[in-house]
């Protein structure tokens, strides 16, 4: 299984860097107009507009392929995370009592003081 996940992962990692090579290879909308005054574009190895096509398509595939990996690798932490508690969630568990640290110091609760009824000799403030 920690195999499983270090391959999913490293897999991950590596279309998030050819997503981000892709990304920054790739003209922008603005970059037609340079090409209109001979910035040889139509020269290129795709043709004129084989690389948009190209590298677009190849972003959209590694863009899947990322989120695969992403949702594979959530799949496997749940099921991991899930296994060695029956099946609580995150908000369940929280909602648990932490347990007490053996080594650590019990504070004891302050004694409450009595209540003492007020002196005969003072003053009341009549209520309505």
């Amino acid at each position: 299984m920690q195999f499983l996940t270090t391959l999913i992962l490293v897999v991950q990692m590596l279309t998030a860097l050819a997503m981000i090579g892709l990304v920054l290879i790739q003209h922008g909308k603005g970059a037609d107009m340079g090409a209109s005054f001979g910035s040889g574009a139509s020269g290129s190895l795709f043709g004129a507009t084989g690389s948009a096509n190209f590298l677009s398509r190849t972003t959209a595939v590694c863009a899947t392929i990322f989120f695969v990996c992403t949702l594979a690798l959530a799949y496997l932490s749940y099921s991991r995370s899930a296994a060695p508690e029956g099946g609580a969630s995150v908000l369940e568990r929280a909602a648990q009592p932490a347990p007490a640290a053996s080594g650590a110091a019990q504070i004891p609760a302050a004694p409450a003081a009595p209540a003492q009824p007020p002196a005969s000799g003072a003053a009341q403030i009549p209520t309505q």
